[in-house]
């Protein structure tokens, strides 16, 4: 990242700053566990105030309680020295308090604008009770133009790339002339350019006075964008530190509790023979074109490249989720199909897809249900399912991804995003798959549970598993595959050797198509 495009931290000069939000001693209980256990928080007007702790550990439970999604169940809330307690996130809003989502919520089909303005569409006239699209149009593109971001406010939400969409509610969130905003993984889903680009946003907003809650789990961003860093553990508060003070591995030891000296497990997988090939695959659909590769028996497969650079694309086309134009895969020798899902799974593949709120968790489902659905032949008793024999996987699921839930009926919308993501990866894990395609895997996921993550893929692949992971983080990439896979305007621009490449060759191929 340019350095030269985002003003240092400036903590030691917010140090007289007027606080701006108090959060007193925030207590949230759900069935069976203690979300926040007497939280409290100070945020200083104009300064970037930064929210760490693992997945679990209580950080978005803590900003929902602030934006009215939760009711608090003890504690206090003082927004520039007047006690609120908002009930909804409408009221939060008019009261000038806005977050920006992780998972995002928006209405696919309708356009930008419209997303923009729902629940405030300007009217033709004072007393007139129809939208003005023209007002609409102008108002948005007036915030567009401002915060220098090209989109056409008459797109269709559903036609964008997500990173595309996440700036958009970013923009939504400026235009309430907020005091407060809450960015919680606001960089997820965007490349380092458009991170460039909403920290140049961010900047503006503190010039212009605003108080920036930022939650995440990437050091380098925290100790570049924030002035101050709070750190929860088990809905607890912990530490709060000038971030010029802080260092990644005293981070790293406060959210933990423990010392993290390697970020990546050693490799234990021994590379095969070929076990998957694939020879000249084009999409119908998308700008995928002409992509031929294979990937041996036991072997972990990185797949880089740019946003809208074809990596997506390559996973849905290979599990037969995205149709594709022309292109063979060989299993073994032998061409298979994977014309849908249900082919897919029959011949050993499995998805963990980009987006687990719109595609990967069944909200309204509880976990056990969300960790077995994938596998149900397995449970079968005649023609009924084997509770039993689903619980016992479920157990499993939840032992070995370590994932934090009072029991399995715990609805999984219900717990943190990194948590969810682990549900998922143990469904995938119980249909015993021989090739696992990974979409950002560890998107959203605090640095213990990415460990965790890499040691499951480790072991998987030392089991003879063949591992495809897209990632938008290179060390990542760099750190847990064999050989990594650039993908560049929808083409195959090279692979490399994870051990004897640079991030820098890696970008110098994403970049050969785009």
């Amino acid at each position: 990242m340019n350095k030269n495009n985002v003003n240092n931290n400036s903590a030691k000069s917010a140090e007289n700053t007027p606080v701006l939000l108090k959060m007193e001693n925030i207590e949230k209980a759900f069935p069976g566990v203690k979300a926040l256990d007497k939280v409290s928080l100070k945020v200083k007007a104009g300064t970037v105030h930064a929210l760490m702790g693992e997945n679990g550990a209580g950080k978005s439970t803590l900003m929902k309680c602030l934006f009215g999604v939760y009711n608090k169940d003890g504690g206090r809330i003082f927004l520039d020295g007047r006690e609120v307690n908002f009930k909804n996130s409408k009221e939060a809003l008019e009261n000038g308090v806005a977050m920006v989502h992780q998972e995002l919520n928006q209405a696919l089909k309708r356009n930008v604008m419209d997303n923009m303005w729902l629940g405030r569409f300007p009217t033709v006239a004072k007393g007139v009770p129809f939208t003005s699209e023209s007002k609409m149009y102008h108002a948005t593109k007036e915030i567009f133009d401002d915060l220098e971001i090209h989109v056409d406010p008459k797109t269709v939400m559903s036609r964008m790339p997500v990173s595309q969409r996440q700036m958009v509610e970013i923009a939504k969130a400026v235009s309430y002339n907020s005091k407060v905003i809450v960015f919680d993984e606001p960089t997820s889903s965007l490349t380092e350019e458009e991170v460039e680009h909403l920290f140049r946003i961010i900047n503006m907003l503190k010039k212009r006075g605003c108080a920036i809650i930022y939650i995440s789990h990437k050091m380098a961003e925290i100790l570049r964008i924030s002035d101050e860093v709070t750190i929860m553990r088990d809905g607890k508060w912990i530490a709060t530190r000038r971030a010029d003070e802080l260092t990644t591995d005293e981070i790293i030891k406060l959210m933990v509790g423990r010392e993290l000296t390697n970020r990546y497990p050693p490799k234990t997988n021994k590379i095969g023979d070929v076990l998957l090939k694939v020879e000249n695959l084009s999409a119908r659909y998308s700008k995928l074109r002409d992509v031929s590769f294979d990937v041996r028996r036991g072997e972990i497969i990185g797949v880089a490249g740019l946003d809208g650079s074809g990596r997506t694309e390559l996973l849905e086309n290979l599990f037969g989720v995205a149709t594709r134009s022309s292109g063979t895969i060989y299993m073994d020798g032998k061409p298979i199909r994977n014309r849908n899902a249900r082919e897919s799974i029959k011949n050993g593949f499995a998805l963990l897809t980009e987006e687990r709120r719109a595609t990967g968790i069944f909200g309204i489902l509880n976990i056990r249900e969300n960790s077995t659905i994938s596998s149900l032949s397995r449970y079968k008793v005649g023609p009924f399912l084997s509770k039993k024999k689903m619980q016992e996987s479920t157990d499993w699921c939840i032992d070995a991804m370590r994932i934090k839930t009072p029991d399995q009926e715990t609805k999984i919308r219900s717990l943190s995003g990194g948590n969810q993501q682990k549900v998922i990866l143990g469904r995938w894990l119980l249909t015993d798959p021989t090739v696992l395609l990974l979409d950002e895997p560890t998107r959203g996921i605090d640095v213990g549970a990415k460990y965790e993550i890499y040691q499951l893929i480790n072991d998987l692949a030392a089991k003879g598993k063949t591992v495809i992971m897209v990632s938008s983080e290179m060390p990542e990439l760099l750190g847990v595959c064999d050989r990594i896979l650039v993908m560049s305007g929808g083409r195959l621009s090279g692979e490399v050797e994870s051990s004897k490449t640079t991030q820098e060759e890696i970008m110098a191929l994403a970049a050969k198509y785009a």
